[in-house]
Protein backbone atom coordinates (compact mmCIF):
# COMPACT_ATOMS: atom_id res chain seq x y z
CA UNK A 1 0.00 0.00 0.00
CA UNK A 2 1.21 3.36 -1.24
CA UNK A 3 -0.04 5.14 2.13
CA UNK A 4 0.30 3.97 5.50
CA UNK A 5 -2.15 5.68 8.20
CA UNK A 6 -3.42 3.30 10.68
CA UNK A 7 -6.57 3.56 12.50
CA UNK A 8 -6.42 1.96 16.12
CA UNK A 9 -9.59 1.52 16.38
CA UNK A 10 -10.87 -0.84 13.54
CA UNK A 11 -7.91 -3.25 15.08
CA UNK A 12 -10.12 -6.44 16.12
CA UNK A 13 -13.28 -5.18 14.53
CA UNK A 14 -15.19 -7.52 12.30
CA UNK A 15 -15.48 -6.13 8.70
CA UNK A 16 -17.83 -7.24 6.36
CA UNK A 17 -17.11 -6.40 2.70
CA UNK A 18 -19.46 -7.70 0.12
CA UNK A 19 -18.05 -8.69 -3.62
CA UNK A 20 -14.25 -8.12 -1.80
CA UNK A 21 -12.65 -10.71 -4.24
CA UNK A 22 -10.88 -8.02 -7.07
CA UNK A 23 -11.25 -4.94 -7.82
CA UNK A 24 -12.24 -2.04 -5.58
CA UNK A 25 -13.61 -4.76 -2.75
CA UNK A 26 -10.09 -6.63 -3.18
CA UNK A 27 -8.53 -3.30 -2.04
CA UNK A 28 -10.55 -3.03 0.41
CA UNK A 29 -10.33 -6.22 2.34
CA UNK A 30 -6.65 -5.96 1.71
CA UNK A 31 -7.01 -2.46 3.66
CA UNK A 32 -8.56 -3.49 6.15
CA UNK A 33 -6.73 -6.57 6.93
CA UNK A 34 -3.81 -4.28 7.30
CA UNK A 35 -4.94 -2.69 9.84
CA UNK A 36 -5.77 -5.87 12.07
CA UNK A 37 -9.44 -6.13 11.40
CA UNK A 38 -11.08 -9.29 11.16
CA UNK A 39 -12.88 -9.06 7.44
CA UNK A 40 -15.37 -11.62 6.03
CA UNK A 41 -15.66 -11.03 2.12
CA UNK A 42 -18.92 -12.65 -0.17
CA UNK A 43 -18.27 -12.92 -3.42
CA UNK A 44 -19.42 -15.29 -6.51
CA UNK A 45 -15.89 -15.25 -8.31
CA UNK A 46 -14.52 -18.21 -5.97
CA UNK A 47 -10.93 -18.72 -7.72
CA UNK A 48 -9.79 -15.08 -7.12
CA UNK A 49 -11.53 -14.81 -4.17
CA UNK A 50 -9.70 -17.91 -2.40
CA UNK A 51 -6.39 -16.77 -3.60
CA UNK A 52 -6.79 -13.40 -2.32
CA UNK A 53 -7.83 -15.69 1.61
CA UNK A 54 -4.97 -17.32 1.30
CA UNK A 55 -2.43 -14.57 0.40
CA UNK A 56 -3.27 -12.43 3.07
CA UNK A 57 -3.75 -15.65 5.56
CA UNK A 58 0.18 -15.84 4.74
CA UNK A 59 0.98 -12.98 6.32
CA UNK A 60 -0.36 -13.98 9.91
CA UNK A 61 -3.90 -11.05 8.86
CA UNK A 62 -7.45 -12.40 9.47
CA UNK A 63 -9.44 -12.95 6.54
CA UNK A 64 -12.31 -15.23 5.86
CA UNK A 65 -14.07 -16.01 2.42
CA UNK A 66 -17.88 -17.36 1.90
CA UNK A 67 -18.73 -18.40 -1.61
CA UNK A 68 -22.15 -16.41 -2.41
CA UNK A 69 -24.44 -15.28 -5.50
CA UNK A 70 -25.76 -12.12 -3.47
CA UNK A 71 -28.81 -12.26 -5.80
CA UNK A 72 -29.62 -14.64 -3.73
CA UNK A 73 -30.82 -13.25 -0.64
CA UNK A 74 -31.39 -16.59 1.30
CA UNK A 75 -27.24 -17.59 0.66
CA UNK A 76 -26.43 -13.86 1.36
CA UNK A 77 -27.89 -14.22 4.44
CA UNK A 78 -26.55 -17.74 5.57
CA UNK A 79 -23.17 -16.41 4.36
CA UNK A 80 -23.15 -13.02 6.52
CA UNK A 81 -24.13 -16.04 9.05
CA UNK A 82 -21.20 -17.63 8.74
CA UNK A 83 -18.97 -15.02 8.81
CA UNK A 84 -20.49 -14.01 12.04
CA UNK A 85 -19.57 -17.47 13.12
CA UNK A 86 -15.88 -17.11 12.27
CA UNK A 87 -15.21 -13.51 13.76
CA UNK A 88 -18.03 -12.70 16.09
CA UNK A 89 -20.37 -9.67 15.64
CA UNK A 90 -19.99 -7.93 12.46
CA UNK A 91 -19.89 -3.57 13.43
CA UNK A 92 -18.01 -2.48 9.88
CA UNK A 93 -20.35 -3.18 6.96
CA UNK A 94 -19.06 -2.40 3.23
CA UNK A 95 -21.58 -2.88 0.25
CA UNK A 96 -19.42 -2.85 -2.01
CA UNK A 97 -20.55 -5.52 -4.97
CA UNK A 98 -21.83 -4.42 -8.28
CA UNK A 99 -21.70 -5.36 -12.08
CA UNK A 100 -21.85 -2.37 -14.19
CA UNK A 101 -22.95 -4.53 -17.44
CA UNK A 102 -23.81 -2.16 -20.34
CA UNK A 103 -27.20 -1.93 -21.63
CA UNK A 104 -29.30 0.08 -23.91
CA UNK A 105 -32.55 1.23 -23.25
CA UNK A 106 -34.02 -0.93 -25.93
CA UNK A 107 -32.28 -3.73 -24.52
CA UNK A 108 -34.28 -3.97 -21.26
CA UNK A 109 -37.02 -6.55 -20.64
CA UNK A 110 -38.35 -6.74 -17.29
CA UNK A 111 -36.89 -10.06 -16.15
CA UNK A 112 -33.74 -7.94 -17.29
CA UNK A 113 -34.61 -5.15 -14.71
CA UNK A 114 -35.10 -7.02 -12.06
CA UNK A 115 -31.95 -8.90 -12.24
CA UNK A 116 -29.62 -5.76 -12.64
CA UNK A 117 -31.45 -4.06 -9.32
CA UNK A 118 -31.28 -7.72 -7.52
CA UNK A 119 -27.20 -7.14 -8.64
CA UNK A 120 -26.80 -3.30 -7.76
CA UNK A 121 -29.03 -2.42 -5.07
CA UNK A 122 -31.44 -5.18 -3.59
CA UNK A 123 -28.86 -6.49 -1.72
CA UNK A 124 -27.31 -4.06 -0.26
CA UNK A 125 -30.61 -3.59 2.06
CA UNK A 126 -30.49 -6.85 2.87
CA UNK A 127 -26.89 -7.20 4.21
CA UNK A 128 -27.47 -3.93 6.12
CA UNK A 129 -30.42 -5.68 7.82
CA UNK A 130 -28.54 -8.86 8.05
CA UNK A 131 -25.72 -7.27 10.21
CA UNK A 132 -27.69 -4.36 11.98
CA UNK A 133 -28.38 -6.14 15.30
CA UNK A 134 -24.90 -6.82 15.71
CA UNK A 135 -24.15 -3.01 15.70
CA UNK A 136 -27.19 -2.16 17.81
CA UNK A 137 -26.22 -4.67 20.36
CA UNK A 138 -22.71 -3.04 20.32
CA UNK A 139 -24.19 0.72 20.35
CA UNK A 140 -21.41 1.12 17.20
CA UNK A 141 -21.44 0.35 14.09
CA UNK A 142 -20.36 1.86 10.07
CA UNK A 143 -21.85 1.67 7.21
CA UNK A 144 -20.30 2.49 3.60
CA UNK A 145 -22.61 1.71 0.47
CA UNK A 146 -20.80 1.94 -2.28
CA UNK A 147 -22.20 4.15 -5.19
CA UNK A 148 -20.95 5.75 -8.22
CA UNK A 149 -20.90 9.41 -10.82
CA UNK A 150 -22.09 7.58 -13.55
CA UNK A 151 -25.78 8.33 -12.88
CA UNK A 152 -24.21 12.60 -12.03
CA UNK A 153 -22.30 12.34 -15.26
CA UNK A 154 -24.76 11.33 -17.59
CA UNK A 155 -22.82 8.16 -18.48
CA UNK A 156 -24.41 6.28 -21.30
CA UNK A 157 -25.48 2.54 -21.88
CA UNK A 158 -25.54 1.77 -18.67
CA UNK A 159 -29.59 3.41 -17.42
CA UNK A 160 -30.57 0.71 -14.85
CA UNK A 161 -27.09 0.51 -12.98
CA UNK A 162 -27.48 4.01 -12.55
CA UNK A 163 -30.70 3.65 -11.51
CA UNK A 164 -29.67 1.59 -8.69
CA UNK A 165 -26.55 3.91 -8.26
CA UNK A 166 -28.33 6.92 -7.45
CA UNK A 167 -30.63 4.75 -5.30
CA UNK A 168 -27.77 3.97 -3.04
CA UNK A 169 -28.03 7.63 -2.20
CA UNK A 170 -31.14 7.36 -1.32
CA UNK A 171 -31.10 4.67 0.93
CA UNK A 172 -28.24 5.72 2.52
CA UNK A 173 -29.81 9.05 4.00
CA UNK A 174 -33.16 7.15 4.47
CA UNK A 175 -31.65 5.31 7.02
CA UNK A 176 -29.46 7.44 8.60
CA UNK A 177 -31.93 8.99 11.33
CA UNK A 178 -33.11 5.46 12.47
CA UNK A 179 -29.49 3.93 12.85
CA UNK A 180 -28.35 7.04 14.17
CA UNK A 181 -30.26 6.35 16.90
CA UNK A 182 -28.45 3.45 18.27
CA UNK A 183 -24.84 4.97 17.24
CA UNK A 184 -24.77 3.37 13.50
CA UNK A 185 -23.80 5.64 10.81
CA UNK A 186 -24.45 5.16 7.26
CA UNK A 187 -22.34 7.14 4.37
CA UNK A 188 -21.89 5.89 1.19
CA UNK A 189 -18.57 6.84 -1.85
CA UNK A 190 -19.28 7.32 -5.20
CA UNK A 191 -16.03 6.39 -7.01
CA UNK A 192 -15.15 7.61 -10.57
CA UNK A 193 -13.50 5.76 -13.59
CA UNK A 194 -11.10 3.54 -11.06
CA UNK A 195 -8.43 1.84 -13.25
CA UNK A 196 -9.75 -2.10 -12.27
CA UNK A 197 -8.72 -4.65 -14.24
CA UNK A 198 -11.85 -5.26 -15.43
CA UNK A 199 -12.14 -1.35 -16.97
CA UNK A 200 -8.43 -2.08 -17.99
CA UNK A 201 -9.57 -4.97 -20.40
CA UNK A 202 -12.80 -4.34 -21.39
CA UNK A 203 -13.12 -0.41 -21.93
CA UNK A 204 -10.17 1.85 -21.27
CA UNK A 205 -8.63 3.09 -24.67
CA UNK A 206 -5.92 5.65 -25.28
CA UNK A 207 -8.70 8.05 -26.23
CA UNK A 208 -11.14 7.15 -23.29
CA UNK A 209 -7.93 7.94 -21.39
CA UNK A 210 -7.01 11.26 -22.72
CA UNK A 211 -10.58 12.46 -22.28
CA UNK A 212 -10.76 11.52 -18.73
CA UNK A 213 -8.04 13.98 -18.12
CA UNK A 214 -9.78 16.43 -19.42
CA UNK A 215 -12.34 15.61 -17.79
CA UNK A 216 -10.94 15.40 -14.34
CA UNK A 217 -9.42 18.20 -12.14
CA UNK A 218 -6.14 15.66 -10.99
CA UNK A 219 -4.12 14.79 -14.04
CA UNK A 220 -3.81 11.20 -13.15
CA UNK A 221 -5.94 8.05 -12.99
CA UNK A 222 -7.36 6.94 -9.97
CA UNK A 223 -6.76 3.37 -8.79
CA UNK A 224 -8.73 1.10 -6.31
CA UNK A 225 -6.98 2.10 -3.22
CA UNK A 226 -8.17 5.32 -3.80
CA UNK A 227 -11.72 4.16 -2.68
CA UNK A 228 -9.92 1.87 -0.23
CA UNK A 229 -8.45 4.22 1.66
CA UNK A 230 -11.03 6.49 2.04
CA UNK A 231 -13.61 3.14 3.29
CA UNK A 232 -11.22 2.69 6.17
CA UNK A 233 -11.24 6.08 7.30
CA UNK A 234 -15.05 6.10 6.89
CA UNK A 235 -15.24 3.08 9.48
CA UNK A 236 -13.06 4.37 11.86
CA UNK A 237 -13.20 6.69 14.87
CA UNK A 238 -11.92 9.20 13.26
CA UNK A 239 -14.96 9.62 11.28
CA UNK A 240 -16.89 9.42 14.34
CA UNK A 241 -19.07 12.60 14.01
CA UNK A 242 -19.62 11.64 10.10
CA UNK A 243 -23.03 9.95 8.82
CA UNK A 244 -25.71 10.61 6.08
CA UNK A 245 -22.89 11.59 3.53
CA UNK A 246 -22.03 10.66 0.26
CA UNK A 247 -18.35 11.63 -0.79
CA UNK A 248 -17.40 11.81 -4.61
CA UNK A 249 -13.81 10.42 -5.28
CA UNK A 250 -13.28 10.85 -8.48
CA UNK A 251 -10.17 13.31 -8.99
CA UNK A 252 -12.64 16.53 -9.26
CA UNK A 253 -14.73 15.01 -12.14
CA UNK A 254 -18.26 16.12 -10.91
Amino acid sequence: MKYGAIYPSLKGRTVLVTGGGSGIGESIVTHFAAQGAKVGFIDIMEKESKALAAKLKRKGQKVHFEHCDLADIDALQRAVKAVRKVFGPITVLVNNAAHDERHGLDEITSDYFDDRVRVNLKHQIFTIQAVVNDMKKAKNGSIINMGSISWMVSASDLPVYEACKAGILGLTRGLSRELGAHNIRINSIAPGWIMTKRQKDLWVTPEALEQLMKDQCLPRTLDPADIARMVVFYASDEASAVTNQNIIVDGGWV
